[in-house]
């Protein structure tokens, strides 16, 4: 089947991507500042909390296309 060597090689790939995305949030975890930006939402009364982090999202969306892009032009080169 020739299939099967590029769909183990895809499957390594997808590994190693979620395992380096799963790195990124721990080390975001540890920033004190992400989730806790003005722009974010919290509400907590009794029996309900609700958190809605538009500042954080925003943020990360704007430096994430940022270095998207980097590395696409880069890479066309």
């Amino acid at each position: 089947m020739p299939g099967l060597p590029d769909l183990g090689r895809w499957l390594l790939w997808a590994g190693l991507a979620l395992a380096g995305l799963g790195g990124l949030f721990i080390l975001l975890g540890r920033l004190p500042w992400i989730g806790r930006l003005p722009g974010d939402i919290r509400i907590q009364r009794d029996g309900f909390s609700c958190f809605i982090p538009l500042a954080t999202s925003l943020l990360l969306s704007v430096v994430l296309t940022v270095l998207l892009n980097v590395l696409i032009r880069l890479f066309r080169r």
